[in-house]
């Protein structure tokens, strides 16, 4: 035989800690056909930085789709149904960096998915540029063995092949055709060349991740020996490996058979027939006529009627309505007929590799007043590449290489629905079948209607009250994941453990906007100390920090009295420029300097926040450089009078102290002790102490000027001078 091996690498990713679905690196990889071998080659890193500790990385696998993970332990939506995924963990302690192989042999050809995160986040807010973050970074290269001349084992053909060694395993495939309802595998002739009674193992189909379902047949001696499998894939290559257990340098000689059991179905379900009912929608039934289970190679035979089928098929339209959004419909109405003789079949086509990163939701609705009979029950099955032909009580939804996901409707229970997070891609199968009480022969006649409503969304329920449902991508692939706020967690943000009560949300709100009320006393001060445009950019700075927190709540409190990201925008620039203006007006400047570099600097903040919204030097940049003028403001005006600037002890100890110690503790509160829970009351101080801090380091007015004392130029016809000297006034 002829190995290829192949070698696929993406680039590395920054890890990020988890909180959401968001935070997870993903990577998605192709196996090709005919693999025998896959080896993952996992590479973590860390900085050398001192903010770099150690760390333990975990990466998920799974194949046909992300993987479902919760790394936060929170509950699922209901009726949900989770399957663990397969996970390791990749520590970074000492080492700066670690290399780690992960081995899959007889791999399942198709989508691979990778995702790694880091360990919970510890939900403190960081403003951009205080700290350093510790980079973590993740890359995954795939290699992958792939026999290029495997052999075909033709259904119902023998054929004889020798196993040279035990190191050396025979590798064949056999191609299961569509509406096969079963496989009989058979392995005779077991001889080895020294005469012997030989052991083989047979492995048969691939390994997928988090679950595998691969089958196992050990033979011993030359007698017969065989597996049967109910429901294989449908139209898809299954790999058979047979392996020798005897000594090293004896090879096995070994004659397989593959047979089939198929379920064909009739001119019911022909593409004539399906068209005829796009057209007309007619209320006609149109269940598949068929021939019953037949052998592999006879002819099929004609079916008198849907009572004579081993199959019922209703004919499905998927219908593409977004990104990771399809709606199934039925041509002839949502409500399909169930019967106990034979289960009716749907086709769900989720194979255009686009689709698994979605929620497929899954509702069926009995209607009571069909049934023929009464304590009976209509059992459903919801599986992947293959349906369960048979629906019975003992049955537990499986077919050969998959566990389906079961559902149940009744007399007592008229309604149950399904969500299968990120199906894998593949052809889906719902098959319905009526339950007789009695048993399955007991009640030929009896029959049923079940209205069955099936979609893909990209988010069940749109994450709920309390999400935001977000698409995500990775190169070319979509996928989406919920985004919870107000304490709220779980997939689809349905997990109120943790949440926010309703007064808890009002409470949060009314804090936040209401702190902002403590900008009128500042506004106070200033217009009564005549500083009137830095009196406005508060007002501007109160009005739109009150509505943009307004907006900015998780809960139900919410208020937009217009677009987020514009008042965002506006409570930023007037906080740095409300710094801006008042460390300016400290520095006591000549009115045509200030109020240039009142306009210049907000054109300058207005440009730099636009560039980088949340980066620190926004607000240190502007504060640093005017607190520069300002001192050498003040130094030119000690110098000038040969004395300490400001000059009153009264000044420094009641007003500028007080202002500068409030000034302080809201940074140190601002930059160092926010998170995600203590926010609201928090940033609330930061509001009350940026504001009294204002109020108290405003200068006072001139001593010669009287605050309105333009109403004195407008009664009296004298004019009030001003000299251009510094605090020289004089009245003409």
């Amino acid at each position: 035989s002829l190995y290829v091996s192949e070698y696929f690498s993406q680039s590395a990713q920054k890890l990020s800690f988890y909180s959401w679905y968001g935070n997870a690196k993903l990577f998605h990889f192709h196996v090709p056909e005919d693999t025998v071998l896959l080896r993952w080659l996992l590479q973590a890193s860390r900085g050398k930085g001192p903010e770099c500790t150690s760390m333990e990385i975990t990466v998920h696998f799974r194949h046909g789709a992300p993987p479902v993970i919760n790394p936060l332990g929170t509950r699922f939506p209901a009726n949900a149904t989770v399957r663990p995924s397969y996970n390791i963990s990749i520590s970074l302690s000492g080492a700066v960096q670690n290399t780690t192989f992960v081995n899959v042999s007889t791999p399942a050809a198709g989508d691979w998915f990778i995702a790694a995160h880091l360990p919970e986040a510890a939900g403190r807010i960081e403003v951009k540029g205080f700290s350093t973050p510790c980079p973590y970074m993740f890359q995954a290269d795939m290699f992958v063995l792939r026999l290029t001349d495997m052999p075909v084992l033709e259904p119902g053909v023998p054929m004889p092949h020798t196993v040279v060694s035990p190191a050396k395993p025979l590798h064949v495939k056999v191609f299961v055709p569509k509406h096969a309802a079963g496989m009989r595998f058979q392995l005779s002739s077991c001889v080895t060349s020294e005469q012997r009674a030989c052991t083989v193992r047979v492995l048969l189909g691939s390994i997928t991740l988090p679950q595998s379902f691969q089958r196992s047949l050990t033979c011993t001696g030359s007698i017969n020996c065989s597996l049967a499998l109910d429901s294989p894939p449908w139209e898809k290559w299954l790999q058979i490996m047979v392996e020798s257990l005897g000594t090293a340098n004896a090879s096995v000689s070994v004659e397989m058979l593959a047979s089939f059991t198929v379920c064909r179905p009739g001119s019911a379900s022909s593409f004539l027939n399906f068209i005829s009912l796009n057209q007309s929608q007619a209320g006609a039934r149109p269940g598949a006529a068929g021939s019953s289970a037949a052998a592999a190679g006879e002819a099929p035979g004609n079916a008198s009627g849907p009572r004579s089928s081993c199959l019922q098929s209703q004919p499905v339209v998927r219908e593409d309505l977004d990104v990771v959004s399809v709606r199934y419909r039925l041509l002839n109405g949502p409500s399909v007929p169930v019967s106990s003789l034979s289960p009716t079949l749907l086709l769900l086509n989720l194979n255009t590799g686009m689709d698994s990163g979605g929620s497929l939701v899954v509702n069926l609705l009995l209607n009571k007043t069909s049934l023929s009979l009464a304590n009976t029950t209509v059992a459903a099955c919801v599986s992947a590449a293959s349906p369960v032909l048979s629906l019975n009580a003992t049955r537990n939804c499986s077919t050969a290489f998959s566990q389906g996901y079961p559902l149940s409707v009744s007399t007592s229970s008229a309604e149950a629905t399904l969500i299968v997070l990120y199906p894998q891609t593949d052809d889906w199968f719902l098959s319905l079948q009526l339950l007789c009480p009695k048993g399955q022969g007991e009640c030929p006649s009896a029959d049923a209607r079940v209205t069955v409503f099936a979609y893909l969304t990209p988010c069940f329920n749109d994450c709920g009250p309390y999400g935001q449902c977000s698409l995500l991508r990775r190169h070319g692939y979509l996928y989406a994941g919920c985004s919870c706020k107000a304490g709220w967690g779980g997939w689809s943000c349905t997990d109120d453990t943790k949440a926010q009560s309703v007064g808890t949300q009002n409470l949060a709100t009314l804090l936040l906007t209401l702190s902002n009320l403590m900008f009128l006393p500042a506004i106070a001060v200033a217009v009564y100390r005549f500083y009137l445009v830095e009196a406005s950019v508060y007002t501007y700075t109160m009005f739109f920090s009150t509505f943009y927190h307004a907006c900015d709540q998780p809960g139900v409190a919410v208020l937009c009295i217009m677009d987020y990201d514009t008042l965002q925008y506006c409570d930023f620039l007037g906080s740095v420029v409300s710094i801006w203006v008042t460390i300016l007006c400290m520095a006591r400047l000549k009115k045509i300097l200030k109020y240039v570099l009142f306009v210049l600097g907000t054109l300058l903040i207005a440009m730099s926040l636009q560039l980088d919204r949340r980066g620190v030097w926004n607000m240190m940049g502007p504060c640093l450089f005017a607190l520069i003028i300002m001192v050498t403001a003040w130094v030119h005006h000690g110098a000038k009078r040969r004395h300490c600037y400001p000059s009153s002890w009264k000044r420094w100890v009641f007003y500028l102290l007080p202002g500068i110690t409030l000034a302080f503790i809201a940074i140190s509160v601002y930059a160092f002790m926010e998170t995600n829970e203590n926010y609201y009351y928090t940033h609330s101080i930061w509001h009350v102490l940026v504001a009294c801090s204002v109020a108290f380091l405003l200068p006072p007015r001139d001593k010669h000027k009287k605050p309105w004392a333009w109403s004195q130029k407008l009664t009296c016809r004298y004019q009030i001078c001003q000299n251009d000297r510094e605090e020289l006034y004089a009245v003409t």
